[in-house]
């Protein structure tokens, strides 16, 4: 078995080896959508490993863009061997390991069902960090906002609202593992022109006229049918406790409807508890489950 560089003419074999095993794995970059828009660069250093008969089978991908840089890590998009041989494996970590000397770590979803990768992640030294569970809404009742008195949901205004997005959301998860890194404004600025952008879909929360909270909902797909997916659920951490988490997702769920979804989808770090107590009082069901593997480099 030969490990090499993914080269251009060779991206379409690859593409087709993510969509034949990406049901097996945390397919969060691997849309059809992400593959046409992908070029193994600098940003995404990939390899794949062949038979004899040049054949893929293996593939390893990194994510190291801007926002997974300033965190020091970087995340796999794709990390499989058809054999599901542990050494198969460390070959293909081992070439991408050139790619990461300014990190502090590397780290991907497995899904709890796959329990052969799992295996092979301790083998190779990665550590457990976190879960993170998929919830479901399949009733979209939408139930009473109660927006207390002082309070207002307006919606996001692309070109005006990126700073105030930013600063609800970069306190709200400064904590929260995964997600501690910073966004940008540039970054918020971007989403308007993604393909899962829904208009009216992101919402601020304001009191009086400081913003305190944010919520959007985006257009994603759950097994084969359309879904609102919800993500983040954001509020300031002085302002967390007052039930406004809950009037933000009843916003999100109210609006999903409007829409025309028959169901949302969002997900929460198995240590978020609090969080997790509510979408599951708000009538989400835990449907699927990941765990995070983290390889520490220094």
């Amino acid at each position: 078995m030969k490990v090499e560089a993914l080269k251009m003419e060779r991206q379409g074999d690859f593409f087709e080896y993510c969509k034949k095993h990406r049901k097996e794995l945390d397919d969060s970059f691997l849309y059809d959508e992400d593959l046409e828009n992908f070029k193994a660069d600098a940003e995404n250093p990939t390899y794949i490993m062949t038979d004899s008969n040049g054949q893929i089978k293996g593939a390893a991908s990194l994510i190291l863009d801007d926002y997974h840089r300033r965190g020091n890590r970087a995340r796999f998009r794709i990390f499989h061997c058809a054999s599901h041989d542990d050494h198969d494996y460390k070959r293909l970590f081992e070439a991408l390991l050139k790619h990461t000397m300014s990190l502090d770590h590397v780290f991907l979803f497995v899904p709890l069902l796959n329990e052969k990768l799992k295996v092979v992640m301790e083998k190779l030294n990665f550590d457990m960090e976190r879960y993170t569970f998929l919830l479901v809404r399949e009733d979209l009742k939408v139930r009473e906002l109660a927006i207390p008195k002082g309070y207002q949901i307006k919606s996001f205004r692309p070109g005006k609202d990126e700073g105030a997005w930013c600063l609800v959301r970069n306190a709200a998860f400064s904590t929260l593992k995964g997600s501690e890194t910073a966004i940008t404004p540039e970054m918020v600025a971007k989403m308007p022109a993604e393909s899962d952008y829904l208009d009216g879909g992101m919402m601020i929360l304001y009191e009086n006229d400081e913003p305190v909270g944010v919520v959007r909902g985006s257009d994603d797909e759950y097994e084969g049918s359309p879904i609102m997916n919800i993500g983040p659920v954001a509020v300031l951490p002085e302002y967390q406790g007052r039930g406004l988490g809950r009037v933000l997702l009843r916003a999100a769920i109210k609006f999903s409807k409007e829409k025309g979804y028959k169901r949302c989808v969002l997900c929460v770090n198995g240590d978020n508890e609090q969080a997790k107590a509510l979408y599951l009082q708000e009538g989400f069901e835990q449907t699927e489950g990941v765990v995070c593997y983290r390889y520490e480099l220094k």
